[in-house]
């Protein structure tokens, strides 16, 4: 492409021609040229290019006067950044085309307009700056974007704005921050066919996960309207995930679907005043998700091609950061930008930094004053500066928290003197998510309320290391950092799998070294994703009748699901789904619920369905529970959900495992329902383990062999079992010991009758996490698996390597 182009249509140009049309439209063009082939549809249009905005300079006289208004700038001062930044553009605004530019950018317009059969056709005017979109420079973002154009007029007004937004205070604040020369960047404008999303919807995607940067996902963020509310963050979108590994078998692999709080939504204004404006969304409409299955994994397939093209032309794994839109007019897809996500391609997984708050549950949950969505694992104490407009900016120290409504990129320049963001909206590929990605900052979002209950000097710590909820306590919180570098472990013979609880961690502990998950507790999905007792939602309606304000609390957490026990099933499959596709294809065993009868009635219409038991750690719970008439169809609700996630979405490294299981006849009543919900042993390469954590399991393990794959043993009831003692009761707690002798010789037992019988055993209570002599123990007793907590991984894998070593399994 030649460099002295004024105006070049899209499918013109590629990926070598940034220096001339900028990253954004390098990549349209490649993307056009490239994928449309595959049938992945880009709007056309054309690009004013770097040589026309040089050329508008020149013309104009402006090089010499822009750079003597930024001589000698402060980028941390923000008032002397924006005084001469409005400077700098009112200058670039005041400008004038030369005769032989205007008239092609016209002409242009004209014949795009004529292709989509229009008198004057609709067009997004985006700036592209030339060294944007990079994978090694992150300048997306900088620059402005005008919607809904139409008319010569306007189109030239928009490229001139355009023009000026090269010296936004953020875009001077930024090349002076990295190093680059204000001159030695160029921009270009981009003039493309708007996508009718403003009767669809719009959004991003990126071809991995945007918090912990795991690799095979399909991350889809979307609302209703244009998608510029979703990347501002005014909106909470709906939220998507694709596995890709099973997408590509065949399986529909969407492994988590999230409803965001789409409220408004921005679409085309009526007068040439007002081009967009913002609008309600009606609350039947909100309840939906803004894109069907099938539109899903339609992106999902095109975020994917778009990944191995660009990954195949850098010759290196290229995750990537999209943006799309769907016509309400025509009902299709589209893509209209696309550029290399900067962050996670660049991030040292061999080194991992864990933050963890060291201070008790109960005692913390007093001080939480504020929570939303956790963007990054970190954790930071500052004081709170309340910032309602950039004006309010003077009084902002580095390390500061940053609590406000939301943020945009003219935000910044503050942003990056931050400790931590917290924000009233937005959500997690929010413009405030994103960039505090990309400082490594950690960030709250979507909170609703952080400006009213966050005063102005208030101490805080923001903590985003307890999964996904990020929380803001009161005062300081105590907390410890552990930096762990994963190439210095040794690799024991002894597989070590981990103990997950939440699903918003599962990714990131994929990076851990580990052999799979060995207990994966449905528990905590009930309790946290899902909040309502299985048999509230079977009996909805009967309760409707009889209880309104039960009826309604529970229609309130079912939000879009019109089927209540669809909610259930899909609500766990989503769960159980995120930690399966976290450590694929390695094996994960997914615990069925746990509750005893006190915990489950603390469930939302609990108190309905669940007895008073006076002793419930040893009353009606595990096994006993699903084969009773009472409580059998929701123990089929979780059949059906691990049927969805291996049969559905493919993870057929999903194994399920039967908690207290007191006799080897209940463990064939459990099994026979299992089948009654298509659930059964052996099909699909469906393996089921019984929990070891009752003497009875251990004494009659050759019995218990006939019915089961296999055993993990549950060293915290087993101990409790043995020793006749409570675990929750502080008064006898110095008796509680899993290394006990007693506990041990059970054990060594029943490892030795699996190993007879060929069954598998492993062990998934806490006793290894606890104590690496424990975990010694189990290596010399010849155990198969020790599945421990994350937080243990480090210690525990040093001490099995050093048994190993001392029974000869190591050879130096």
């Amino acid at each position: 492409m030649s460099e002295k182009k004024l105006v070049v249509w899209l499918n013109e140009v590629g990926m070598e021609d940034v220096e001339l049309v900028g990253g954004k439209n390098a990549s349209l063009g490649e993307m056009i040229k490239g994928l449309s082939p595959l049938g992945i549809k880009i709007p056309m249009g054309y690009v004013a290019t770097a040589k026309a905005y040089r050329y508008f300079v020149e013309y104009n006289n402006l090089r010499e006067k822009i750079k003597s208004a930024l001589d000698g700038l402060d980028p941390n001062n923000v008032e002397d950044l924006a005084k001469r930044g409005l400077e700098v553009r009112e200058m670039i605004k005041g400008g004038e085309f030369p005769d032989d530019l205007k008239q092609q950018i016209i002409e242009y317009y004209h014949k795009l307009s004529e292709m989509y059969g229009q008198h004057y056709v609709d067009v997004a005017v985006r700036s592209s700056a030339t060294a944007e979109d990079l994978p090694d420079a992150s300048f997306a973002g900088q620059q402005e974007t005008y919607l809904n154009i139409k008319g010569d007029e306007s189109l030239l007004v928009a490229v001139k704005n355009c023009f000026a937004s090269l010296f936004t205070d953020r875009a001077i604040s930024y090349r002076e921050s990295f190093g680059f020369d204000h001159f030695s960047i160029g921009l270009a404008v981009g003039i493309q066919k708007m996508v009718r999303s403003d009767l669809a919807a719009a959004g991003v995607a990126f071809s991995l996960d945007t918090d912990s940067g795991f690799k095979d996902v399909v991350l889809i963020n979307g609302a209703y309207g244009l998608g510029e509310l979703v990347v501002q963050g005014a909106v909470t979108p709906d939220e998507f995930l694709v596995f890709k590994p099973t997408f590509k078998e065949g399986y529909e692999a969407i492994i988590e679907k999230k409803l965001g709080k789409k409220t408004h939504k921005m679409i085309y204004g009526t007068t040439e005043e007002e081009r967009v404006k913002v609008i309600s969304v009606p609350k039947e409409e909100q309840k939906k998700f803004c894109l069907d299955d099938k539109e899903i994994l339609q992106l999902a397939d095109w975020v994917m091609k778009i990944e191995e093209y660009y990954s195949n032309k850098y010759n290196k794994w290229t995750p990537m950061d999209v943006e799309w839109a769907k016509d309400g007019e025509l009902n299709e897809l589209f893509i209209v930008q696309a550029r290399p996500e900067t962050v996670h391609s660049r991030k040292d997984h061999s080194k991992i930094t864990v933050y963890k708050i060291t201070e008790p549950v109960e005692e913390r949950k007093e001080k939480i004053l504020t929570e939303g969505i956790a963007v990054g694992d970190k954790v930071a104490y500052g004081e709170v500066k309340l910032l309602h407009s950039l004006e309010d900016a003077k009084k902002f120290n580095p390390g500061d928290i940053l609590v406000t409504d939301m943020t945009d990129p003219d935000w910044e320049p503050i942003m990056k003197k931050a400790g931590a963001i917290v924000t009233n909206r937005g959500g997690r590929t929010c413009h405030a998510a994103i960039v505090a990605r990309e400082l490594g900052v950690p960030a709250v979002v979507g909170t609703g309320n952080a400006t009213e209950v966050l005063k102005d000097g208030m101490d805080v710590t923001v903590s985003c290391a307890e999964g996904e909820v990020g929380y803001v306590y009161k005062g300081k919180v105590e907390y410890e950092i552990e930096e762990i570098d994963i190439d210095t472990l040794p690799k024991t013979k002894t597989p070590i799998l981990m103990n997950i609880a939440t699903p918003e961690g599962a990714f990131d502990y994929s990076f851990l070294p580990n052999d799979g998950v060995g207990l994966a507790r449905e528990e905590f999905i009930i309790n946290n994703y899902i909040g309502v007792h299985p048999l509230a939602l079977i009996h909805f309606d009967e309760i409707k009748q009889k209880d309104p304000k039960l009826a309604e609390a529970i229609e309130d957490k079912t939000f879009g699901y019109d089927n209540k026990e669809e909610y259930y099933v899909k609500k766990l499959s989503y769960g159980i789904a995120r930690i399966a596709a976290a450590f694929y294809p390695k094996p994960v065993i997914v615990r069925f619920s746990d509750f005893k009868s006190n915990e489950y009635a603390n469930l939302l219409g609990g108190q309905l369905f669940e007895p008073k038991e006076e002793n419930p750690m040893i009353g009606w719970r595990g096994a006993s529970r699903y084969y009773s008439e009472s409580f059998k169809p929701a123990f089929g609700l979780e059949c059906k959900a691990i049927l969805r996630v291996r049969n559905k979405m493919g993870l057929k490294n999903v194994k399920v495992m039967v908690p207290f299981c007191r006799t080897p006849e209940e463990g064939e009543k459990v099994l026979k329902v299992m089948e009654e919900y298509g659930l059964k042993k052996g099909e699909n390469s469906l393996e089921v383990y019984v929990m070891c954590e009752i003497p009875s399991n251990v004494v009659l393990a050759d019995q218990f062999s006939e019915h089961f794959d296999g055993f993990s043993i549950g060293s915290n009831d087993l101990t409790q079992l043995t020793l006749g003692l409570d675990r929750d009761s502080s008064l006898v707690a110095h008796i509680y010991d899993e290394r006990n002798e007693a506990v041990k010789r059970l054990i060594s037992q029943v490892i030795k009758t699996a190993k007879e019988k060929g069954r598998k055993i492993g062990i998934c209570g806490q006793g290894p996490s606890d104590y690496p002599d424990f975990a010694q123990f189990l290596v010399e007793q010849g155990i198969d698996t020790i599945s421990i907590n994350p937080d243990a991984v480090l210690k525990t894998t040093k001490a099995i390597y050093e048994i190993e070593k001392k029974l000869g399994l190591h050879d130096n």
